[in-house]
């Protein structure tokens, strides 16, 4: 990947997302994920697109009507609550995490709402603001190291399947249950 910001049609390349695919796209913020992700799926997949904030719902539909998607739900969602979600266990195929976990308090139960809402075989992906990278983001002591992800993520359940470049200021991690 080039130098610069996260393409995220690059890193949906890397996660093999298929046609028909079931997504939970975790603090989905404007649709940076989501949009890409419903156009990926296509008419027999789905996106629930998560998030806590009113606002941030609001951008996405928006966005999802621009670009003419109906398999993309919005739902208000707050992920560090048990069953937060709202969606049912072990129904989805995978899950992305990206650029929340430097938000959240309790950085566990996203990762455990995560893993209770995955199929077994699914995998998660989780793109945070990279330690060293300067430009932009959260402040350097708010941000949530490939390490630390890592141990989060194994502590619920998940195991590491590989890292792929996520730009100059993110890494990019890639998970399975």
């Amino acid at each position: 990947m080039p130098d610069g910001f996260l393409n995220p049609e690059e890193a949906i390349e890397a996660w093999d997302v298929r046609p028909g695919d079931k997504i939970a796209d975790f603090g989905c913020g404007a649709g940076f994920f989501s949009v890409p992700l419903g156009q990926r799926v296509g008419p027999n997949g789905k996106v629930y697109a998560l998030d806590i904030r009113p606002e941030a719902l609001e951008a996405t539909r928006a966005k999802v009507k621009l670009f003419h998607l109906f398999n993309i739900e919005s739902q208000r969602a707050d992920l560090e609550l048990p069953r937060g979600s709202n969606i049912r266990d072990e129904s989805l195929d995978k899950i992305v995490i990206s650029n929340i976990l430097f938000q959240v308090q309790n950085k566990n139960a996203v990762a455990q709402e995560a893993y209770r809402i995955l199929r077994k075989g699914g995998s998660l992906m989780v793109v945070e603001w990279s330690e060293g990278a300067s430009s932009g983001g959260p402040s350097m002591d708010h941000r949530v190291g490939e390490d630390e992800a890592k141990t989060i993520l194994e502590s619920a359940g998940f195991s590491l399947y590989k890292k792929f470049p996520a730009g100059s200021y993110h890494y990019g991690l890639i998970f399975n249950k």
